[in-house]
């Protein structure tokens, strides 16, 4: 009975039914399999509005699509351009930088190449960068700013990281700042590479105190943005719900009233395209919360970390195993769909090893950052040869170096927990 339940279950995955199903399905088998009533399945999908942090999904996903849909992204790469332009590589690291910011506030790597990258490849060329430098940049920096708030990956992390209870308590604002120094180093490592690459031969930009002049004031209503509100989370005088609120009133003022890029008559649209992205998340959340208490009922962590600790001496050789594995998931599964069925699994064992909650998430993200650009499947790929329609042989090529690049960060971030932990 119970393996033709399973057969039924990988059949659906196979012919592609949602994957909340899929996850829901396996619960209720496990469930079932365990003795526990299936009704047990329903109430731990049910446990999920109890999550107060969930609060603040909607708003920050409100957010980062009226930012999407509006001209936020030329503001930003005009405003960073004339900032960072007059160094050497100038260009390329506004690139960096720009993505950074953008993905973090969209939450989107898909909408930061499409938005971002097409401004930013033609200047490039133009700037003489190579096309290959140019399109490997575009490409891979689009997952930049993942492990920065209000990046809705990060706080999903927290939330399915919290709701498991293992390994040393901490609070999402210490998981917040935890993301910056990692963060900064991928961009100090970037930045490095375009300047020993490119930094003598591509032609500076002049520093110019009135284009710096205009582009601060054409975004004038966006600065204080990241410096109010994530000022506020990282200091502790927010919490991140009350934070959450204010960044989708101010960004809807600003949008809507200030800078009149988004019409009243296109905000239902951004409104529908928004809640169905929190929707699903919430969804597949709460199925995989019921799938996390039949994992936790039925000891399968633990019999994981058992059956490592006889094969994996210590935890450096299991940091390896991860890294390995989760940039293989990293770039045949979706973010959201790797956090909620992964960590799961994988934290408990981690803590195991002696490995923080923290540190974990930070390397669980930043490995699924470079998922997203690894051959063949990552996702980026995909949207970088359609968005510039260029053969997947030449974004492959042209994603490698920054792939190594990104990989001596991700090392760093693995073996020097430092990086993450310095404010616990």
């Amino acid at each position: 009975m119970i393996w033709a339940g399973v057969a039924v279950v990988v059949l659906m995955a196979l012919l592609g039914a949602p994957l909340f199903v899929v996850i829901l399905a396996a619960a209720m088998l496990g469930f079932l399999a365990t003795g526990v009533p299936l009704g047990s399945a329903a109430l731990s999908v049910y446990e999920i509005t109890h999550q107060p942090l969930l609060v603040a999904l909607p708003f920050f996903t409100f957010a980062g699509y009226l930012m999407a849909h509006a001209k936020t992204s030329e503001r930003l790469m005009a405003l960073t351009s004339a900032l960072f332009g007059w160094m050497p590589a100038g260009l390329a690291v506004v690139g960096f930088v720009a993505f950074a910011l953008f993905t973090a506030l969209t939450g989107a790597s898909g909408v930061t190449i499409v938005a971002l990258g097409g401004l930013l490849l033609p200047m490039l060329i133009q700037s003489g960068y190579p096309q290959r430098f140019s399109l490997g940049l575009v490409t891979t920096s689009g997952s930049l700013g993942l492990l920065l708030v209000p990046s809705v990956p990060l706080i999903l992390y927290g939330i399915v990281a919290q709701q498991l209870g293992v390994g040393e308590p901490f609070a999402l604002e210490q998981l917040f700042i935890a993301g910056v120094v990692p963060l900064l180093l991928m961009l100090v490592l970037l930045s490095g590479y375009a300047v020993w690459a490119h930094g003598g031969s591509v032609p500076r930009t002049p520093f110019d105190k009135a284009a710096l002049g205009k582009a601060a004031w054409a975004a004038r209503w966006e600065l204080p943005l990241p410096f109010v509100v994530l000022g506020g989370i990282y200091s502790g005088y927010f919490a991140i719900s009350e934070a959450a609120a204010m960044t989708a009133v101010y960004v809807f003022i600003v949008e809507v009233f200030a800078y009149r890029d988004v019409k009243w008559r296109n905000l239902p649209n951004v409104v529908r395209e928004a809640m169905v992205m929190v929707g699903s998340i919430l969804l597949i959340l709460g199925v995989a919360l019921g799938f996390t208490n039949y994992l936790v009922d039925a000891e399968i962590p633990q019999r994981m970390f058992a059956v490592m600790q006889e094969h994996v001496s210590n935890k450096y050789m299991f940091l390896i195993l991860l890294n390995i594995m989760l940039l293989a998931l990293g770039a045949i599964l979706d973010i959201f769909s790797a956090i909620v069925i992964m960590v799961p699994l994988l934290l408990p064992v981690a803590v195991g090893y002696g490995i923080h909650p923290v540190h974990f998430g930070i390397v669980f993200l930043a490995n699924l950052e470079i998922g997203y650009f690894t051959p063949p499947v990552g996702i980026n790929l995909f949207i970088s040869g359609y968005r510039f329609d260029k053969p997947m042989i030449e974004i492959y090529a042209a994603c490698l170096p920054f792939m190594a690049v990104m990989l001596m960060a991700l090392l760093l971030i693995t073996y020097v927990p430092w990086f993450s932990t310095w404010n616990l």
